[in-house]
């Protein structure tokens, strides 16, 4: 699955942006909230996520890299919010708030710093619908992909496996038409891009070339 960030659009021409990612096949919108606490930027929050959820008929991917991300849970639901995710690192008590976010009708995701461990899913793991990797630092958009990832996925995608599991992983961060075969190789099935798509010059083209590439890799 394909996933645009709108974090990279011109929030300018949102609506034309995202009509237009639509078109060329996208199977999410991811969002990601920022808070300057948790990570050092600063994005959106609920009223955009509902802004959005009024602009297309694809699920919404909500990735939460905010404190105490229990306090909103609500909001977001209420947003429109398919798919919730929240880091382990902010979650002191992760299983209550996968279930909070399971039990208000949202697909509940963790994510991990590229410095978390996976021993960090252990417990949780069969509990989520979705684990995001992120592939960079979070908090800005535009950063390299930090190439140690694809290790971690294929140890998540064996883990996953071992467990009889329906997990799926998605990776967040430096996602391009450089990377994306040997992404969906190690076993991602979620790719978030945001500049790499929303930055191009055509975007319809970019997702073209998108959606090629994880064609041949699938093969």
């Amino acid at each position: 699955m394909l996933a645009p960030s709108i974090l990279a659009a011109d929030f300018a021409k949102l609506g034309a942006q995202i009509s237009v990612v639509e078109k060329a096949g996208a199977d999410l919108i991811h969002l990601d909230i920022m808070d300057g606490h948790f990570v050092p930027n600063i994005s959106f929050g609920p009223a955009i996520v509902k802004t959005v959820h009024r602009l297309t008929q694809l699920p919404l991917d909500t990735h939460l890299m905010i404190e105490n991300p229990d306090f909103f849970l609500d909001d977001f639901q209420k947003a429109g919010t398919t798919y919730l995710t929240v880091h382990v690192e902010a979650c002191p008590l992760l299983d209550r708030t996968v279930a909070s976010i399971r039990q208000r009708g949202m697909k509940p995701g963790v994510s991990l710093k590229p410095e978390t461990p996976l021993s960090a899913l252990e417990g949780i793991l069969a509990h989520v619908d979705l684990v995001l990797l992120m592939s960079v630092n979070p908090g800005f958009g535009g950063q390299k992909f930090i190439p140690e990832t694809l290790a971690k996925i294929r140890s998540l995608n064996e883990m996953i496996a071992s467990r009889n599991l329906k997990t799926l992983i998605e990776v967040d961060g430096g996602v391009d038409e450089s990377n994306v075969a040997d992404l969906v190789k190690a076993g991602v099935r979620v790719l978030v891009a945001g500049s790499a798509i929303f930055g191009a010059k055509d975007i319809s083209q970019a997702m073209d070339a998108f959606r090629a590439n994880i064609a041949l890799a699938q093969n």
